[in-house]
């Protein structure tokens, strides 16, 4: 008798953690900055330690003609064709539909993402046969219902992705207080099973959503919506994956899998402009509870107040404040943007010359993610000053007090036991 040995060789796949921010805006949108070019997004990309991001835009034919000389398709994404960056794009953009429906003035923004630039045109198509103006502004305003719009995109190409944008914002999402809905079903009907997932936006944070039983059924996605290179990746998801690669971000997003979507990057939410309610122009803000009281009039001029996200949660909730991590949810961290940091460390407005200068010497060894996130503590006290490393430190524990946000207006992130600036003033 005979013995043959048989030797099976198995290819070994290294699986990457991509930081993702999939919905951010190019210049052609209203009140975004000049500087968003793809170049130049893809560079700052490289300094915040952001992977793969959004093109943002994509219907807008000045960006989508830029997009077409600039970008070229590579194994599920994009990237620039002269090859000066390793950050990858995914198609984008995010849109404004404002419609009458059940007596309301509905007004939702969506995130769309599209697999590759025929589905882009053929969406530019048939947008433009319904007189849809997309040359006005990036984020282009359509009277279409949001249920008819995912049916057209649908039936244009089913890879498409459709996501409610910043789902909580009082004016502009599928939740808002202003003119949104109470339900993923009442918003799009049959179509609601389409809907694998809700961008939670700056002012909510998982853990606020996490109170509404319903939104167990999606994915919660972070994005920074970002209308400067400055504001990229403030906030952000983490996939592992092998690429940047949009068929497999549709497979994680519809199959639910957690061992793929590895956590979310997120504002805390105080600090977002919507988290609490108030009237701006007063300088009023308030929670909830004083809200009912006062029958949701300001009490200085007697005019409604805004409503924000905290109240709407509260309303929509059918769980308490902090719950337990639902099953199937992913995870989450805090963070500060680095800028803030060193600003509320120095004394100094985030945008000072000083705080520039060393925001970027700490960043000539080390993304700005690696440095909130990952770089030990001696190796931060390596790179900075101590009061900047203890900043970082601090936050990451989440020791912070929070001035929130109401009414447009955001709120004042102060890391506890640093901010020279907050004890500067509380001495005048």
């Amino acid at each position: 008798m005979s013995w043959q040995l048989s030797v099976v060789c198995y290819k070994i796949v290294p699986v990457m953690r991509l930081i993702s921010d999939l919905h951010i805006h190019s210049r052609f949108s209203r009140s975004c900055s000049q500087d968003l070019t793809l170049p130049n997004i893809a560079k700052a990309c490289e300094r915040k330690g952001i992977q793969w991001v959004a093109t943002g835009d994509a219907l807008h034919p000045a960006w989508r003609k830029e997009i077409g000389e600039s970008l070229e398709p590579r194994d599920g994404a994009y990237y620039l064709k002269d090859g000066s960056s390793k950050s990858a794009f995914c198609l984008s953009t995010e849109v404004s539909c404002i419609y009458k429906r059940g007596g309301k003035t509905r007004r939702l923004h969506h995130v769309i993402l599209f697999p590759d630039l025929a589905a882009v045109d053929a969406s530019i198509r048939a947008l433009e046969e319904r007189k849809v103006n997309l040359k006005s502004d990036g984020r282009p305003i359509m009277g279409l219902d949001s249920e008819n719009l995912l049916k057209i995109l649908l039936e244009i190409d089913e890879r498409i992705m459709f996501i409610p944008a910043h789902a909580w914002t009082p004016w502009f999402a599928i939740f808002g207080s202003k003119s949104g809905f109470d339900s993923i079903q009442e918003c799009f009907g049959d179509l609601s099973e389409h809907i694998h997932a809700i961008e939670t936006g700056l002012s909510s944070d998982p853990p606020m959503n996490w109170r509404v039983s319903a939104l167990d059924a999606v994915m919660l996605v972070s994005n920074s919506d970002a209308h400067s290179c400055a504001n990229l990746g403030r906030e952000a998801n983490v996939f592992e994956m092998e690429r940047p690669d949009f068929m497999e971000l549709r497979r994680i997003l519809i199959e639910r899998d957690t061992s793929k979507f590895v956590e979310t990057l997120e504002f805390f939410p105080e600090e977002g402009k919507y988290h609490v309610d108030g009237h701006a122009t007063c300088g009023y803000w308030c929670e909830p509870e004083q809200t009912k009281k006062m029958k949701g009039l300001c009490p200085k001029c007697g005019k409604a107040l805004t409503v924000g996200v905290l109240s709407r949660v509260a309303d929509l909730a059918d769980r308490e404040p902090r719950p337990p991590q639902p099953k199937g949810a992913v995870p989450y961290r805090s963070l500060v943007p680095l800028a803030e940091l060193v600003a509320d460390a120095l004394g100094k407005g985030k945008t000072s010359k000083i705080v520039k200068q060393t925001a970027d010497k700490i960043l000539e060894h080390a993304s700005e993610f690696d440095v909130l996130l990952n770089v030990q503590e001696a190796a931060l006290r390596d790179l900075t000053l101590p009061e900047i490393a203890d900043a970082i430190l601090r936050v990451r524990r989440g020791e912070v007090d929070i001035r929130p946000g109401y009414d447009g207006v955001f709120g004042e992130v102060r890391v506890k036991g640093i901010s020279k600036r907050a004890a500067q003033q509380a001495m005048l």
